[in-house]
């Protein structure tokens, strides 16, 4: 097992799930989103392990809030790949009035030849 090394972002992420109802944690492929949102979360919702997307898009078929459910903070990571959870996400977080750190999504930027980001 790895050691953890601690990162600048560790304690601003910890502020943010203090603050929000959901955070959005992006950046380039390998730079550590997933492992440094790990350290915080409690639940897990890995929609980059191929047979755990699957399941998620069959359940979202039939019922949908099924997939945010799980102890809080609650990471669900490559969330773009079922993007009908942002607007789950965001309405989760009205119904519960935010400011709880419920859920955090993470997801790679894409970089342009140019080194420019792209959502």
């Amino acid at each position: 097992m790895r050691i953890y090394r601690h990162r600048i972002a560790d304690e601003l992420l910890k502020r943010k799930l203090l603050g929000k109802g959901a955070v959005l944690i992006q950046g380039p492929k390998w730079c550590g989103k997933t492992t440094t949102a790990k350290q915080v979360a409690k639940s897990l919702l890995d929609l980059g392990d191929a047979a755990e997307l699957s399941s998620a898009q069959e359940t979202i078929q039939i019922l949908p809030k099924k997939l945010l459910e799980g102890e809080n903070p609650r990471l669900i990571d490559e969330w773009q790949t079922l993007p009908e959870l942002w607007d789950m996400v965001r309405s989760e977080v009205d119904r519960r009035g935010g400011g709880d750190g419920a859920v955090h999504l993470d997801r790679q930027q894409r970089t342009s030849r140019r080194g420019e980001t792209k959502a």
